[in-house]
């Protein structure tokens, strides 16, 4: 009666399953990331922060979320319509694609490809394109500055993210990111990267636009940058956006470079509980540790003030480029030594 049931199409079925808990957990995560931040920026600050609505202010993500859908989504007349409405959809988009390559545990994770990291940094060279087109669709000086800005900051920073990462690549010997965890067992690639991860971190800073590379958005001298002229829901979409590529840019520096779901090297030593988390839960390490990169971003923000664009743009080719460029060499030079070469 049910002979049309093969295994493929259980595979099929339960692939999109998988699929869409963990985009549907991304955005959750994305969006209670806004509570989260408002909270411990408020703990550092010294004063409150959200805690009227619901406990400990859990339903203040809710109240804000009804707030935008039930706010006038106004288009300006001088506007290019249809970029307008696209580079918001574009934003979200590609910053929920990028995450589909990350693997969460052995088995758990949208995309299993051998190129994945060069399909993460296509997708993220792309996701400028989203801020370019909302600062020139809006026809505003402040939005077309805020694009340009973001254009040249993307481009700069991407050059040696991508260097930064091939150091990765060739200890590992593959792009595919579950082999590159499988690569760290026993040593973690922030200690034989740390060259690398020195200058991945600024650029993943970059890639996202969080303080102090917000430079495109610019509160204090561009209004509020490339999406100045947008409200409603398609502010909403930047602004989640954001949030979806902090915790897209989280998983992946664990991914890379801090074990992925690998427990910590001595935790496995502790009898029972050790084992049982590392190898029977390893989704409990891999948010762990996602959660403070997370974290880690926020105090960023809270302690950081924003440096000028010339400052930015100076940093990424005077420091992070040579810094990544090293590291490549001596990746490289080790990696023959050891094969005899």
């Amino acid at each position: 009666m049910f002979s049309w049931i093969t295994p493929d199409l259980i595979a099929i079925v339960w692939g999109m399953v998988k699929a869409i808990i963990i985009l549907l957990g991304m955005v959750l995560t994305a969006a209670y990331m806004i509570w989260l931040e408002r909270r411990l920026l408020a703990l550092w600050q010294d004063r409150y922060g959200p805690n009227r609505v619901g406990p400990l202010g859990l339903g203040q993500v809710i109240a804000d979320m009804i707030k935008i859908f039930f706010k006038e989504d106004w288009m300006p007349p001088f506007a290019d319509k249809f970029t307008f409405v696209l580079a918001p959809f574009l934003a979200m988009s590609l910053m929920m694609l990028a995450f589909v390559f990350i693997p969460m545990t052995p088995n758990w994770g949208v995309s299993n490809t051998n190129m994945a990291l060069l399909f993460f940094l296509a997708i993220a060279g792309l996701a400028v394109y989203a801020v370019m087109l909302g600062g020139w669709a809006s026809n505003s000086k402040y939005s077309l500055l805020g694009g340009l800005r973001s254009t040249a900051q993307t481009i700069s920073y991407e050059v040696f993210m991508g260097l930064a990462l091939m150091g990765v690549v060739i200890q590992a010997g593959s792009f595919n990111l579950r082999d590159i965890v499988a690569a760290q067992d026993g040593l973690w690639n922030v200690f034989p990267q740390i060259l690398g991860f020195i200058a991945w971190v600024p650029a993943a800073l970059a890639v996202v636009h969080r303080t102090p590379f917000d430079l495109p958005e610019a509160e204090s001298e561009l209004v509020q940058g490339y999406h100045t002229e947008y409200s409603g829901m398609k502010f909403g979409m930047f602004m989640v956006s954001e949030y979806v590529g902090i915790v897209m840019v989280s998983g992946l520096t664990v991914t890379l470079f801090f074990g992925g779901w690998d427990a910590p090297l001595w935790f496995d030593r502790i009898p029972g509980i050790g084992a049982f988390l590392g190898e029977q839960i390893p989704f409990v390490w891999f948010a762990a540790k996602t959660f403070i990169f997370m974290a880690g971003y926020i105090l960023v923000r809270a302690a950081l003030p924003r440096p000028r664009y010339d400052q930015i743009m100076s940093a990424a080719w005077l420091w992070c480029l040579p810094i990544a460029l090293i590291n490549l060499l001596i990746t490289g030079a080790v990696v023959l030594w050891r094969a005899g070469a």
